[in-house]
């Protein structure tokens, strides 16, 4: 059985101690932005932690909508997972290569968004653990099949139209984990036709800022008052957004970590309210 009292962020030393148990599974989520450069699947094969499996952000999101990574459905999300090896009975250890903690979190909550709870992020990711020399496997993994059934818990998400829904002086608090440059407008958005700008009324908290130098994320008090300062209630309900749902996920994340799980990510993000199909115009 999984572990129903996995913390949404385990320590390496935590993984270290129980790697290898039959069912603790460790999942590497790396995921770069296309202009880095990088490719998160020939890095994986050059170097992973022992057993983990390679779990591709943008082939395991939904494929038939031209905005990037949307919840894919239950039935295709359980099919990718068993393919994996992973079971529902499993506790899940997610980890990324970026050393921001760029889209662990996107995987931890796709996890979650399709009703299963036993997963946890890697503190630090596979930065860290290498940092520490911990052991690592080289290779193509192809794991047994396993049995993974999913159901989507639809309070998870939230769409466009409840995202315009929300009033400025509302209880629900819209929250973008996008650069400060591309909040305000004054850095280009990456894909191409999308403007620039915020949603009206929502708060910046860059997902970067919620990490320390070494990666793993910093104390619970730093990041209240990260929140504070972008005049964010952590006691109220947060709706995530970004630029393509991934590192909305780190603000969801974060406030599970400070005890808040009234949340929810707006998977169309920025991708989709900022497009020209959009006819709403607010930003």
């Amino acid at each position: 059985m999984p572990d129903p009292a996995v913390a949404p962020l385990v320590s390496t030393a935590w993984l270290a101690e129980r790697l290898g148990e039959p069912r603790l599974r460790v999942v590497d989520a790396s995921w770069h932005m296309p202009a880095s450069g990088r490719d998160a699947n020939a890095e994986f094969r050059g170097s992973h932690i022992p057993g983990a499996v390679f779990f591709d952000l943008d082939a395991n999101s939904a494929q038939d909508t031209s905005l990037p990574h949307m919840l894919p459905t239950a039935e295709a999300f359980g099919r990718s997972m068993a393919a994996l090896g992973l079971s529902t009975g499993d506790t899940i250890v997610v980890y990324d290569t970026s050393g921001v903690n760029l889209s662990a979190p996107r995987a931890w909550w796709m996890f979650r968004a399709m009703g299963h709870q036993a997963v946890a992020v890697l503190d630090g990711g596979f930065g860290k653990w290498m940092a520490e020399g911990r052991p690592v496997e080289q290779g193509v993994v192809t794991p047994e099949p396993g049995k993974f059934v999913a159901q989507l818990d639809a309070a998870r998400v939230a769409s466009m139209a409840q995202v315009n829904a929300i009033g400025p002086d509302g209880e629900v608090q819209v929250v973008d984990a996008r650069s400060p440059g591309r909040f305000a407008g004054t850095e280009p958005e990456p894909r191409p036709g999308v403007r620039s700008g915020h949603i009206a009324g929502s708060r910046n908290v860059h997902f970067r800022s919620l990490v320390r130098e070494d990666g793993t994320l910093k104390p619970a008090a730093e990041l209240r008052q990260l929140f504070e300062a972008a005049e964010v209630d952590i006691a109220r309900p947060v709706v995530a957004s970004c630029g393509s749902g991934v590192t909305a996920c780190t603000i969801v994340h974060a406030l599970e970590v400070l005890g808040q799980r009234d949340t929810k990510v707006y998977d169309g993000s920025w991708s989709e309210y900022g497009s020209a199909s959009n006819s709403d115009g607010r930003s």
